[in-house]
């Protein structure tokens, strides 16, 4: 008799993707889900479907509004501009992932935070796996991070740090980091694909079961995204990003991802000799104190989540004798000031083909959002033209390739935050809104009209 499809054949291979979890009954070299190359691993054989009987429950079922919420209030760190990107502080059983690159300051912040959290009943364990016990007390002592109940552990082995668990009975753990910690379970080197999954698995695990807050700190690739398997941030509840150029103070910790808050959220911190402090008005970081107005150079204001920041641009151009002018730019997105600059030649009538052109910003800080090409055109525009702008005058606005000055979120909060630090005109999208009381505000429909209002333009 023949066998019949399905129930009798041999059980097939089932393949899985390192990187998402993503699962196919077919071999494929490119994971489709999360596009990564070499990924898809084999990892068991697809069985026939088998009735799960049912089991005991942990706990009843209730109807939702006798859940009591107490167990899920916010506990503050004690930092109060991590508190502000985590929606008011740390859940208990809640794990945070921390990403960032090299010595930008991921360590002291979290030192500090776990000093500020200990308390008599709610000690912390602090696990390293990168350091000596030894090198992480000289710091704290520098950056005064010393308490009695702040525990801390020099582990790499997971069965160690979970003893440690059992002993100290943590109300805040953090690990520093998930790449250094091993399992014993699990063959392969530590920072591995399956030895980065189990040992964040049993963390969350413990965090759950014993309501413990935990922070995990990961590295990051060279491209920036989060090493490790892409499981790790949906297992997660939280997902920081920390940020900084390690040659300025500034640093930015962000929330990509946040099941108990927005997630769009920053929190604004300087770096120094005695640690890390957070800055709760960074917006005089990124502005150049001068006495004289010199030409190239534009204020804007951006929008890090819902803060604003006033920032300054700056354009330096300067004629060059090679058949291909340089261009470089320093904390402003290289693809968009190209477009600004394709902009100002063909609809703005300002010659640029024949001149080095280098554009950056004040204090280390980053532009990304489109709110800051108006800036960039006008200060690109005054360097060219050797004519500076008024000082008080900031520029809001997103510039079209047909020209077009467009409109932008939050003009109001903008204004508003400009109005605050002594500004007193603004170049802004057309209907921009209720303006601040004492603030003057020119409303431009394009990147033209913008030039003539300062007589920038030089035709050809």
């Amino acid at each position: 008799m023949a066998k019949t499809a399905g129930t009798t054949g041999k059980a097939r291979p089932s393949y899985r993707c390192t990187e998402c979890g993503w699962t196919t009954p077919k071999w494929l070299g490119r994971c489709p889900e999360c596009q990564a190359w070499g990924s898809v691993e084999e990892y068991g054989s697809a069985s026939k479907l088998r009735t799960v009987t049912a089991g005991p429950v942990t706990s009843p079922a209730l109807p939702i509004p006798r859940i009591d919420v107490e167990a899920a209030r916010f506990h503050s760190t004690g930092v109060d501009e991590l508190d502000r990107v985590l929606g008011g502080g740390v859940v208990p059983g809640a794990v945070i992932l921390l990403a960032g690159e090299p010595g930008v300051g991921k360590s002291t912040l979290l030192l500090e935070v776990a000093s500020a959290f200990a308390t008599p009943g709610a000690p912390t364990l602090y696990v390293t796996g990168e350091e000596s016990a030894s090198q992480v007390r000289l710091r704290a002592g520098r950056i005064g991070a010393l308490n009695d109940h702040l525990y801390l552990a020099a582990e790499t082995d997971l069965s160690a740090v979970l003893g440690h668990v059992d002993a100290v009975k943590p109300a805040l753990m953090v690990v520093d980091s998930v790449q250094t910690i091993a399992s014993p379970e699990i063959d392969g080197a530590p920072g591995g694909v399956s030895q980065v999954r189990e040992v964040a698995g049993g963390l969350i695990r413990v965090a759950k079961e014993r309501g413990i807050a935990t922070i995990i700190v990961g590295h990051v690739t060279k491209d920036g995204s989060i090493a490790g398997p892409r499981l790790l941030e949906h297992l997660v509840d939280v997902v920081l990003s920390f940020e900084g150029d390690r040659h300025a103070r500034l640093r930015l910790v962000r929330a990509v991802k946040n099941r108990y808050g927005a997630a769009d959220e920053v929190g604004c911190f300087e770096l120094h000799d005695e640690g890390i402090k957070g800055l709760p008005d960074p917006s005089g970081l990124f502005l150049t104190q001068r006495q004289v107005p010199v030409a190239g150079t534009c204020v804007t204001v951006t929008l890090e989540g819902k803060r604003p920041l006033v920032a300054e641009v700056q354009a330096l151009v300067a004629p060059s004798q090679i058949p291909t002018p340089r261009r470089a730019t320093s904390g402003l997105d290289s693809a968009r000031m190209s477009m600004v600059l394709a902009v100002l030649e063909r609809r703005g009538g300002v010659r640029l083909d024949k001149t080095e052109i280098y554009t950056a910003t004040v204090g280390g800080v980053r532009l990304t959002e489109p709110a800051a090409d108006l800036a960039a055109a006008l200060a690109l525009a005054g360097a060219a033209a050797d004519h500076p702008l008024p000082p008080k005058l900031v520029a809001i606005g997103e510039v079209g390739l047909a020209g077009e000055v467009r409109r932008v979120t939050g003009v109001q909060r903008r204004l508003a935050e400009a109005h605050r630090l002594g500004f007193t005109h603004a170049l802004v999208p057309p209907d921009p809104g209720k303006v601040p009381d004492g603030m003057r505000v020119t409303e431009v429909a394009d990147i033209s009209e913008a030039l003539r209002a300062f007589s920038l333009v030089s035709h050809r």
